[in-house]
This record gives C-alpha cells, structure tokens and sequence, in this order.
C-alpha cells in the first residue's frame, strides 16, 4: 500500500514537472529571444539558446521609445484602478452579504447576470458615453468605470463574506455601529486574502490593458507601456529582439508580486475564531 502510494506520488510529481515546463517554456522563449540579435532571430530553423547573449538589447530597447514615461501613466492607472476596485467591489459585496433588504436576492442574480454580456457588446456604447462627457483622451475611461464595481469580483468577495459569522456584525449594531464602520473596522481586517486577491488581479488587468489605452488614448505623452511596445513594430518588420526585452522587463512586477503575495493569500483564511 505504502508503495502504491510512493509510486502514485512520483508520477504525480513528473506529471507536475511537465506541466511546469510548458507553462515556463515561453518564458525562456522570451527571454531567449530578448538576448538575441536580429539575424539570430530571424535565423531558420530557430534556436532556444543565443549563440553570443547581447544584454545590451534592454539598454538598446529601453532607449527607443519614453518608457519612464510610458511606466509612470501606466503606474497612475493601475494605482487607482486597484484602489477603486478594492474599495467598490468590497462596499458592494458588503452590502448584498451583510445587509438584508428587500429584492436583495433578485438584484444580486441582475448584477451576476451582467457577466453573461460580451465585452465587445458594449464597447461602442462605453466609447459614445465617453466621446459625450469628453473623456477622451483622458485617464477617465480607464479609471472611472473600475470604481462602478466587477460583477466577479463582487461575487467572489460576497462568498467570502458570507463566510463571516453575523455575530460580529450583530455584536457592533447593538454597540452602536453603523454599516460603514462595520465594514471598514470589521470586515475588511478580516478579509486581507480576498482584497489582496482582486487587488492583484486588477494590477494585472489594468497593467496589461492594450484595448482600453487605444480606444481612448491618441496623445503619445499619455501612451501607456502596453502602447508603447507598438515602437517596435513596424508594417514590414518587427524587432522581435527588443520587443521581447520590454515585454520581459513589463511581466517582472506582476511575478514579484505574486512571489511576494502567494503566502499572503493564505494567511488570515482562517475567521473562525473571529467571534471569540
């Protein structure tokens, strides 16, 4: 039986491994193709590594375009992207966990139904709304409807609330507390994994956003980095080398934070002893 197991153990592990080098093989492609030279790139049949690593390629690439700038808006997007979907989705998710009024059940299934609407639906509407409150070729678009709320991220945070014994709540409104100090003092210090979740995955979005910036963005001094790595593609030809040196350095921030974040999301899961 113990044998069974170790055997059953292995195989899982290779299983893992595997799976681990073709999640990671286009990460080492990249990074191979950063240190590259053009010829090399375009060279038949490809090679994974270079023959000469040219480091000088993100010193080259980075010089080729503002990228201090283009990293600066992108920061001041994210930041109040983040900001605005902690705060919104949270206050939502609160009141539809937390809060009993009538019609409660019936405009959550709306709010969930709303993530049956294709994106693209309603991007010439968003886009009409905008060109109206002249927000174009402003940061407005990109950061206004984040603080409207997620529909997966409201249900995701009200699941988690859920999880939270209404005797904390209870408790505060005999004291004498209202909604938002609940929510605030309460709930949220109870809650760090699921904000730090959403909170991550819409540094990632807003991050990697391509389509929001080119809707509404035709100032190049309001380019975005996701906008500016278009420098290095042209209606002929592309420079593969540097496009993949600034792609890599763009992807370092969201792997160190989920470095720094991964054992964050587990510690404080545990609110049972919360009413104690």
């Amino acid at each position: 039986m113990i044998r069974k197991r170790k055997i059953g153990d292995i195989i899982l592990f290779i299983i893992l491994c595997i799976g681990a080098l073709i999640i990671l093989f286009p990460i080492a492609w990249m990074v191979s193709t950063a240190l590259k030279s053009a010829p090399e790139v375009a060279a038949y049949p490809p090679t994974l590594l270079p023959e000469k690593p040219m480091f000088e390629n993100f010193g080259i690439a980075w010089s080729k375009a503002p990228f201090g700038r283009y990293i600066t808006n992108t920061l001041m997007i994210v930041f109040f992207n983040v900001i605005g979907a902690v705060f919104s989705n949270s206050l939502i998710a609160y009141g539809f966990a937390k809060i009993k009024f009538t019609g409660r059940e019936t405009l959550f299934k709306v709010v969930l139904a709303t993530m049956m609407i294709p994106g693209f639906v309603t991007l010439v509407p968003t886009f009409v709304i905008m060109s109206k409150l002249h927000w174009v070729n402003t940061y407005l678009p990109l950061i206004i409807p984040v603080f409207c709320g997620n529909a997966f991220h409201i249900f995701m945070m009200r699941q988690f609330y859920q999880t939270i014994p209404n005797e904390l709540s209870e408790a505060a409104r005999v004291d004498g507390a209202g909604h938002f100090y609940i929510w605030g003092k309460l709930i949220m210090p109870l809650t760090k994994p699921i904000m730090a979740t959403v909170a991550l995955v819409n540094f990632k979005n807003a991050w990697g956003d391509f389509q929001g910036p080119l809707l509404y963005l035709s100032d190049p001094k309001k380019y975005t980095l996701q906008l500016g790595l278009q420098v290095f593609k042209g209606q002929g030809y592309t420079e593969w080398n540097y496009l993949m040196a600034i792609s890599f350095l763009s992807m370092l921030p969201i792997l160190l934070l989920f470095f720094c974040f991964q054992n964050y999301f587990i510690e404080g899961m545990n609110v049972g002893g919360a009413v104690k």
